[in-house]
């Protein structure tokens, strides 16, 4: 299931987001060693998890997280403007119909299958969800070899300025521009999801 967390149901206890940040930190601190904050040291969060984050989140049947993004307002402060500017040529993309994605986590150890399965239903849920709530572009920071796989996924996705070496990885920052026919160009490119889309229920 694809569940859209945002403010009205939100909560640390539910399984879904409990689970989505014990992945965080395994992925982004423990696997890719991240120089970031661990809650507990069990949670990645940081400055940018607050009331005005959106979160899509792909559940297996029990609740427990496999998939997930967290969807940034770029009408205030966002992770590209305040901490990669330099990444862009020109303005950063912001506005009312441009939010940013961040932290795009599979959970390790779920096997190949489930996580392309997974994959593909949080992909397919972003551009669904652009769609059902005006959201015309999505901006993003990503290491260049994700950058590529990205621009392989159907969607009309480009760099917004020329990669940069940070922390010995080379960063690029991206645009994706979501319209009524992003759906099937995702299709075309084989990424499909059975996934139905729900607010989330709290559940221990």
């Amino acid at each position: 299931m694809l569940l859209i967390v945002d403010s009205t149901n939100r909560a640390l206890e539910h399984k879904a987001m409990r689970t989505m940040f014990e992945a965080r930190k395994r992925v982004f601190i423990d696997l890719l060693k991240w120089d970031l904050p661990a809650l507990a040291g069990r949670f990645e969060l940081d400055q940018f998890d607050d009331e005005d984050a959106n979160y899509l989140i792909v559940t297996d049947e029990g609740g427990e997280h496999l998939a997930s993004a967290r969807l940034l307002l770029t009408t205030r402060p966002a992770l590209l403007d305040s901490l990669f500017p330099g990444l862009v040529d020109g303005e950063v993309p912001h506005g009312a119909d441009v939010l940013e994605i961040t932290r795009f986590c599979l959970s390790p150890g779920i096997g190949a299958r489930q996580r392309r399965i997974a994959r593909d239903a949080l992909l397919v849920g972003l551009a669904e969800f652009a769609l059902a709530n005006g959201i015309r572009t999505y901006t993003g920071v990503a290491e260049l070899a994700w950058f590529r796989q990205i621009q392989t996924f159907g969607w009309d996705c480009r760099a917004l300025g020329e990669p940069v070496l940070h922390a010995s990885q080379a960063l690029v920052a991206l645009r994706i521009d979501i319209d009524g026919s992003t759906v099937d160009k995702l299709a075309g490119a084989g990424i499909v999801s059975n996934a139905a889309a729900a607010p989330a229920a709290f559940a221990a």
